[in-house]
């Protein structure tokens, strides 16, 4: 996983009033937990670009106040109209611990089907994968190299070293679409 590191200040007041008055000072709440108490604090919310609109995974180093925290993103919410962070959930990693995390998925390869003429589909985006930080990779590779037209790869093709799939099984990952004026071609 990539590293990021975000630095915080612990919250005096916990409660809705205080939280929209750090929001209204560009200050995103957060609360990280997993464990061995619960620690409320605060961060800028432009310290949050790079970890909430990419589609990389990160482990967090978080300073808060002097005191590092290793951990991942749990959750973020943001306000139903203008997109602002409303809360950030972070989850504490600890050593001998598996945690719980979508990687992103990265296709490979020159399928046959798209050479003749059909359509590469990525169906799903993410993988949800279970295991040690130090097992999960910034992504997982899918090679559609031997996929023709209207073949499918499922999850059950992909392989993480360490790390236990949570996804279905049998749930398609990148398929090739025959387009509508090959599929008169191919049936005749």
């Amino acid at each position: 996983m990539k590293k990021l590191e975000i630095v915080g200040f612990k919250r005096a007041n916990l409660g809705t009033k205080s939280a929209n008055d750090l929001r209204n000072e560009a200050m995103a709440p957060c609360v990280l937990y997993g464990g061995s108490e619960q620690v409320h604090f605060a961060v800028p919310m432009i310290l949050f670009r790079e970890l909430l609109y990419s589609a990389d995974v990160y482990e967090v180093e978080l300073n808060i106040e002097g005191t590092k925290y290793r951990a991942i993103l749990q959750d973020a919410q943001f306000h139903p109209v203008n997109e602002m962070i409303y809360h950030v959930d972070f989850l504490e990693i600890q050593k001998g611990k598996a945690i719980k995390i979508a990687v992103p998925i990265k296709v490979t390869g020159n399928s046959p089907g798209v050479i003749k003429g059909g359509k590469m589909v990525q169906k799903l985006r993410k993988v949800t994968l279970r295991g040690q930080a130090e097992n999960i990779p910034d992504f997982v590779t899918v090679d559609i190299s031997g996929l023709d037209l209207g073949q499918t790869v499922k999850v059950n093709k992909l392989q993480v070293e360490g790390c236990e799939i949570l996804n279905p099984m049998s749930n398609p990952v990148a398929t090739i679409d025959i387009p509508r004026a090959l599929r008169g071609k191919i049936n005749a």
